[in-house]
């Protein structure tokens, strides 16, 4: 276990039960958002061979340059 990971623990250790929660709910909370954005992440990646015909033609050309 690294310094930081420690320090984190010990400062944890020093809340009350209550605080202990609403920690847990944070890490939660910041867990679920970053697979949201891995889940949106991948999800693009997944679509862009299906656009390519819709965003790769001569029509749109334009919009590429902006």
């Amino acid at each position: 276990m690294s310094a930081v990971e420690q320090n984190l623990i010990e400062k944890i250790r020093e809340l009350s039960q209550e605080r202990i929660a609403e920690v847990e709910d944070f890490v939660d909370f910041l867990r679920a958002r970053e697979s949201s954005k891995s889940l949106t992440r991948d999800a693009s990646r997944a679509a862009e061979p299906s656009f390519a015909a819709v965003w790769d033609n001569d029509e749109d050309a334009a919009y590429d340059r902006l």
